[in-house]
């Protein structure tokens, strides 16, 4: 039986709409809706799905770096939202996160050296004369070498930076890291080995990872469990293999459907949504996918389906599945 590590139950995660003279709040961004999962020790959970369905915030939110309007996010029997700040400073060296831009998560004007290394220091985990040497070999076993140490984040590729963004985590010696879109602004080539370089990470260091993409075939390679999300809220739930061989939600089969496949003579059936995805300020009735599903019927705009489990821990949200 796995270990839990993290748990995540009924989280809400709601911004405001302010409006008028006096600025009241007239609204809510239902950016996280109800959303529930486990992730094991040593697992790789994928969260995927389009643009603006609340995969960042979900991530953001279980590291606490943006406060949860209900339910609970528990790490290791702790719950994170209880914790004073004293204790989230502490509980910080055992989650982490990878940025998706490599661009914009680095200060153009400390040296890469100092910007891995600073929150080891900040935390009080080495003395200053062993900071380099540490640095260095987390560099290393990222793909990078030690000369670069002293430069600059503007003197590095997307690759690198990503590499870097890594290192940063890793330092910590973390338990968890939330890689937020780590490979979406990175050309294919360097993708791969990106990705490889987290499953290799993941095997030597026994990380935990929630992987966020909204690439199912980036997911593929390096999750062991899927979750598919709407609109704020987790549409289908499954293992990697079982996900892929017989999805049972109609939006998972259209995501599916847009992955390339590298044979031209294999014709694949695409599954084109139509409309827009709407506003989770004013999400649809009844399932929020029904303005754009292909199966939908009287009974999709009146009542929210059942988030259920069909067999084999495969969790749907669908009427007809």
């Amino acid at each position: 039986m796995s270990e839990v590590l993290l748990e995540v139950d009924h989280l809400k995660k709601y911004f405001p709409i302010t409006g008028g003279v006096f600025q009241r709040r007239v609204g809510d961004v239902k950016a996280v809706d109800d959303v529930s999962f486990t992730i094991n020790k040593g697992e790789s959970f994928g969260l995927v799905g389009e643009s603006g369905c609340g995969k960042s915030t979900i991530g953001r939110t279980i590291l606490r770096l943006l406060e949860k309007t209900e339910g609970k996010v528990i790490f290791n029997g702790q719950d994170i939202h209880k914790l004073s700040k004293e204790q989230m400073r502490g509980m910080r060296t055992k989650m982490q996160i990878v940025f998706q831009d490599p661009f914009s998560s680095l200060n153009p004007r400390i040296k890469v050296g100092e910007a891995i290394g600073e929150a080891l220091l900040d935390h009080g985990l080495v003395r200053r004369k062993e900071l380099k040497a540490r640095v260095i070999e987390t560099l290393q076993i990222c793909g990078l070498a030690d000369y670069h140490y002293d430069r600059y984040p503007h003197e590095f590729s997307g690759g690198q930076r990503q590499r870097i963004g890594i290192a940063r985590a890793l330092i910590m010696n973390p338990e968890f890291i939330v890689a937020d879109e780590p490979v979406s602004a990175l050309d294919v080539s360097i993708q791969a080995q990106i990705i490889n370089l987290l499953s290799d990470l993941q095997r030597d260091k026994q990380l935990t990872y929630l992987f966020i993409s909204h690439d199912l075939s980036v997911v593929e390679h390096l999750c062991d469990r899927i979750g598919v999300m709407y609109l704020g809220s987790m549409v289908e739930m499954a293992s990697k293999d079982e996900l892929f061989r017989n999805p049972l939600h109609p939006y998972t089969k259209a995501l599916l459907s847009a992955i390339p496949v590298p044979d031209p003579t294999l014709k694949r059936e695409r599954i084109v949504l139509k409309g827009d995805i709407p506003s989770p300020a004013n999400p649809p009735s009844g399932c929020k996918f029904h303005t754009r599903c292909p199966l939908a019927s009287d009974i999709c705009k009146q009542e929210i389906p059942e988030y259920r489990n069909v067999g084999d821990n495969h969790f749907v949200a669908c009427h007809f599945a």
